[in-house]
């Protein structure tokens, strides 16, 4: 399959970055609403710096989110592969539920519209997602080596799984890879690894996959390169899981000048 040109915008930091997510995601459910239409969202924690202003937009704004299912592509498990507390400091659900809590009570989502992955029902949110047909819009980040969601490479010395296996991946508990660790402990706390969840549930990329759009947030400078040119430049690789989207019909990346580097250079 030949692949398509990756389409790209670029902006100068991450503080641009986040405001684009923001408006690009509160004009997308305002349009939607004045058509009254159902919005179905793929959304991460990671990254966290839109949300706040999201908020902002979306009460000064008085979009309504009544309409909207959130499905959350992912969360932290502890070294059992259980889910942690919900008020764990690094719990998605907790950013999540704050985050609703931030909107004025008329314009938040209903709580049976918000939807999390469930390690004691696996394929229940892929099951929801069909329920409300389907996904329209998936936004998310990237990895250090292009994970998207926890879709962490399959790297094993005993098994091998092929591109398409990997595309058709779906709802599994996973453990983290040591340099997805390392890179979230450094950025959120600070390098104490023991502190951070081990573990994670993930949507697999074939629901990723079947989102109707995809648009992908990758602010981290340096660290993010190698991940943005492979994404961007690469083959399709499933040591770069990223690589995976670049022929869905409408797919686009908004990277930092600096994490952009390797690519516009």
């Amino acid at each position: 399959m030949k692949k398509r040109d990756v389409s790209y915008t670029l902006t100068e930091g991450p503080e641009e970055s986040a405001h684009h997510f923001a408006r690009y995601l509160a004009d997308f459910i305002q349009e939607r609403n004045r058509q009254n239409l159902l919005t179905r969202l793929i959304l991460p924690v990671g990254p966290v710096r839109p949300y706040p202003i999201l908020a902002r937009i979306t009460n000064d704004e008085e979009i309504s989110w009544k309409n909207v299912h959130i499905f959350n592509m992912d969360e932290y498990l502890d070294w059992q592969g259980r889910p942690i507390d919900e008020d764990h400091a690094y719990s998605f659900k907790k950013f999540m539920n704050e985050f609703y809590e931030s909107l004025h009570p008329s314009l938040r989502p209903p709580k049976d519209q918000r939807h999390f992955p469930d390690v004691y029902n696996i394929d229940d949110i892929s099951i929801q997602m069909e329920q409300v047909g389907g996904i329209d819009l998936c936004l998310g980040g990237v990895g250090v080596h292009g994970h998207v969601a926890f879709n962490e490479p399959v790297i094993s010395r005993f098994h091998q799984v092929t591109i398409e296996e990997f595309r058709n991946s779906k709802t599994r508990i996973l453990s983290l890879a040591p340099e997805t660790q390392v890179m979230n402990s450094i950025r959120n706390n600070g390098g104490s690894f023991d502190e951070f969840p081990p573990m994670a549930i993930t949507l697999g990329m074939k629901d990723i996959m079947n989102a109707r759009k995809i648009r992908l947030y990758c602010d981290g400078g340096a660290w993010q390169q190698e991940a943005f040119y492979q994404a961007t430049c690469g083959k399709e690789d499933v040591r770069y899981p990223v690589t995976l989207l670049q022929n869905h019909a409408d797919l686009k990346f908004i990277a930092t000048k600096e994490t952009a580097r390797k690519v516009i250079n």
